[in-house]
């Protein structure tokens, strides 16, 4: 298993387009300043020495350097040690929405991203227990297998868009029978399904499904993500201009919250509904509900131990920031007539 010690500090790569902007924006200070000069082709005669291309490559050395030294920092590691513990707790299989519709921003910064955070945030709080991650939108698929790896389940977690499902609408149905199915085999009990959704363009009986899922004794809890008043749904244009999806007649599409059902299914499901607003998703709500469950008993696979790599990205850094400082800006006056692509 791959990780990272300290993932807190790849954030530092987020500097990296703030880089590149203060190198084009000094390129283009520097452009400005040799044209008070006087004309490139004149200028580039009297200064047959200075290279066009050199300060690029440089550049793009130091930000290679710059992405494994950060890398390094964070030290990969790797497992080497795996060993069967014996853990009690209870199975959580989330079903999250990736319907467009997901993407309003009646609760910020939008519905999905304040679903995952809220499940990223309820995965920091498990300790024994497994969990699973269903996406669904007119179709349901395992994003993750049942499991105790909550570094995978956060990886897993992190990559979830609306582009992962082609096909629209909200199939809860078939997220909670997909669901169902996913859970370990050799357990009977102890077993809850969370559904994250707005619930609109439901199109399938989920009510009657968490009802199968309940005699089956697997409670369903629904989060209602959005607000009753609902809000437009953001589409981003060919060339990133940023619109709104509208009807067939131009009007502006409000995606509303359907409370109703939502409560009807956590009812059938022997579960709770859970409404989330701008302030909190409910998580403590949710979390007591599932520390009301009896524990199982079960055996799982850790990683014990760990072997630092973080050798190997440091030592790609410094040799990339080697290059940066041997490689001057001027042209080197022993490899000035030399042309390997020159044709005899």
């Amino acid at each position: 298993m791959f990780r990272f010690e300290h993932p807190e500090y790849l954030y530092a790569l987020a500097l990296i387009p703030l880089l590149v902007l203060l190198y084009w924006l000094a390129a283009q200070i520097r452009k400005k300043a040799l044209k008070r000069f006087g004309e490139s082709n004149v200028i580039s005669q009297l200064m047959p020495e200075i290279s066009k291309s050199r300060p690029m490559l440089k550049f793009v050395f130091l930000i290679i350097g710059y992405i494994f030294l950060v890398l390094g920092i964070a030290n990969p590691q790797i497992g080497s040690k795996l060993e069967e513990v014996k853990r009690e707790g209870v199975e959580l299989m989330i079903a999250l929405d990736v319907s467009n519709s997901m993407m309003a921003e009646d609760i910020q910064p939008s519905r999905l991203e304040r679903a995952k955070q809220a499940i990223s945030k309820l995965v920091d709080r498990l300790s024994s227990d497994k969990i699973g991650l269903i996406i669904f939108a007119g179709q349901a698929y395992v994003q993750l297998p049942i499991t105790t790896d909550y570094a995978s389940a956060k990886m897993f977690l992190s990559m979830i868009n609306t582009n992962m499902i082609p096909v629209q609408g909200t199939a809860i149905g078939k997220a909670i029978e997909m669901s169902m199915t996913s859970f370990s085999p050799d357990n009977d009990k102890n077993k809850a399904i969370v559904i994250i959704t707005d619930g609109e363009n439901h199109e399938d009986n989920a009510i009657e499904i968490a009802s199968k899922a309940t005699e089956k004794g697997i409670k369903v809890h629904t989060i209602g993500m959005g607000l009753p008043e609902g809000g437009p749904i953001p589409v981003v244009g060919k060339y990133g201009q940023r619109d709104f999806k509208t009807d067939r007649e131009g009007n502006v599409v409000i995606s509303k919250l359907d409370e109703t059902m939502l409560q009807q299914i956590a009812s059938a499901g022997g579960g709770i509904y859970i409404r989330a607003n701008n302030t909190t998703v409910g998580l403590n709500t949710l979390f007591e509900e599932l520390s009301k469950m009896e524990k199982t008993e079960f055996e799982s696979e850790m990683y014990s131990d760990y072997e630092d790599r973080f050798q190997y990205f440091i030592a790609v850094a410094l040799f990339f920031f080697l290059l940066d400082f041997i490689i001057l800006n001027k042209k080197n006056k022993m490899f000035k007539n030399v042309n390997i692509f020159k044709v005899k």
